[in-house]
């Protein structure tokens, strides 16, 4: 008996085939194999074609299948794990209108700013948990003031998940917890909150119908299942954004507990057990994969946006044609803690939540000619999004969110032994490193929706931590000196 887990990246599209009774991945695949493009006409600007999505997703799952040796038929459950805040418009005939709005598009952040004054900062706070912000309530008012004819023919707004289920199900419907992350969910009156509603004129029929984060979805339509490669009728079994998803991976799901990611954004999402918010909205809070009426379970949410997406752009500009990410890190390994004053502020990938919706550039601070080469860039690179994570990792603690022990899956930036010897030292955080992914989450997490099985602990009771980094103290002085200057720096561009 067999699980599919399918991760809805802005990078890749992945697929992840488990074995149920083993709980271990036997297949996976990604599509593109080259990081997908993301779209950018305008400076603040991020967009991708949802349709590109859906073409991708194809052949990343057709490849998991034939690695897997499986027949498609053998699948009895399909989970969902995608970016989180995008927006997805479709019409009647459930076709996409435009290139979706992703998660580090700005363009939206004044009219975010703009409804937490008008419909009232202690309301926003107190019923959503955050400022409108830059999130898909936002975005969904962006297109209907500055694209009026196309708004008219919105059938329904979809998060990125949403969309890619209705393309196999032919159902529109979306979960509390995607509904909370695009700033439209009441958490005190555990409803869709007619504020927000009203003060953005949206009508209540563009919203699709809730079903629960665990449980059937709907099921792939014979359409779908013939492009997949699958059965008809395999039911969609659970839904989730990358990084709730990501926190179910690790087995993150009771207060206190904590996750990370460092992909092309970077994130640390604390579980916590009541209500609770960052006035500033620096941080935000969702209702994670287990929160019901009856058991608060919120996931505090650090993002990151420029953080991976540098180490990248790092290696295909400032490196030797060839180069990869093993080789990158041996070069950043052999220059000194601190790169020899050499730092970069990581943020160039839209406004970034953290620093206050605040859109700022990338920044490189100290270059010595007679001094820096690209080891230094590379080093810095992964030494400024370690001091990101840092500082972001304190608003969280004012929020509550008692950080000693931080999970991750082995992929990504936490293949660096660099960047995790670098975070321990600089957060004094232990860090668990665990052989999972998302899509491999979001299989177990369709075998939990589908009853295979009774819970989550039975689901992830094979999840394997492969190694720890533990904070070192011999060189914990070297990187807060680093910090401090870095912080300096950071101070001062925002001033």
């Amino acid at each position: 008996m067999y699980l599919l887990g399918c991760d809805i990246g802005s990078s890749s599209i992945k697929a992840s085939i488990v074995n149920s009774e083993t709980g271990l991945t036997i297949a996976s695949d990604f599509y593109p194999k080259e990081e997908a493009a993301i779209k950018a006409i305008r400076p603040g600007w991020a967009e991708q074609d949802p349709d590109e999505w859906w073409e991708h997703l194809k052949m990343a799952v057709r490849g998991a299948v034939a690695e897997a040796d499986i027949r498609g038929e053998d699948i009895r459950a399909v989970g969902i794990s995608y970016q989180m805040h995008g927006l997805v418009l479709v019409d009647r005939q459930m076709k996409a209108l435009r290139p979706s709005i992703i998660w580090c598009d700005s363009r939206a952040v004044p009219y975010g700013e703009k409804a937490f004054r008008a419909i009232g900062e202690d309301y926003c706070l107190s019923h959503l948990l955050n400022s409108p912000g830059n999130f898909t309530a936002a975005k969904l008012a962006w297109v209907r003031e500055n694209e009026p004819r196309l708004f008219e023919s919105v059938c329904k707004f979809m998060l990125p998940g949403d969309f890619i289920a209705m393309r196999m199900t032919g159902e529109a419907v979306t979960t509390v917890s995607g509904l909370s992350e695009g700033i439209f969910w009441d958490f005190r009156n555990n409803r869709v909150s007619d504020e927000v509603m009203e003060y953005f004129g949206f009508d209540g029929e563009l919203i699709p119908d809730i079903r629960p984060t665990f449980g059937i979805q709907g099921e792939l339509t014979a359409h779908a299942a013939g492009e997949l490669g699958l059965k008809k009728g395999t039911p969609i079994a659970y839904r989730a954004g990358d990084q709730p998803n990501n926190a179910l991976s690790l087995g993150v799901l009771n207060p206190g507990e904590v996750a990370a990611t460092a992909g092309t954004s970077g994130v640390v999402y604390g579980v916590n057990g009541s209500v609770g918010y960052d006035p500033l909205s620096r941080v935000n809070t969702f209702a994670h994969v287990n929160h019901s009426d009856r058991e608060t379970r919120l996931g505090v949410l650090l993002c990151i946006n420029g953080a991976g997406i540098l180490n990248s752009w790092i290696k295909r500009n400032a490196a030797l044609e060839g180069i990869g990410y093993e080789a990158l890190n041996r070069m950043a390994a052999g220059v000194p803690i601190g790169s020899e004053g050499l730092s970069i502020l990581p943020f160039g990938n839209g406004a970034e939540r953290m620093l206050e919706n605040r859109e700022s550039d990338c920044s490189i601070h100290g270059i010595n000619f007679n001094i820096h080469h690209s080891g230094h860039l590379a080093r810095a690179a992964q030494e400024g999004i370690v001091f990101s994570f840092r500082y972001g990792m304190d608003i969280l603690n004012e929020t509550g969110i008692d950080i000693r022990i931080i999970r991750a899956g082995n992929a990504n930036m936490f293949l660096s032994p660099l960047f995790r010897e670098a975070l321990a030292a600089t957060t004094d955080v232990v860090i668990e490193l665990y052989d999972t992914n998302g899509a491999a989450g979001a299989a177990k997490g369709a075998g939990i929706g589908a009853g295979i099985y009774s819970s989550a602990a039975e689901a992830f009771a094979s999840l394997k931590k492969i190694e720890v980094t533990e904070p070192d103290a011999l060189v914990r002085d070297k990187y807060l000196d680093a910090y401090s200057r870095w912080k300096n720096l950071l101070h001062r561009s925002q001033a």
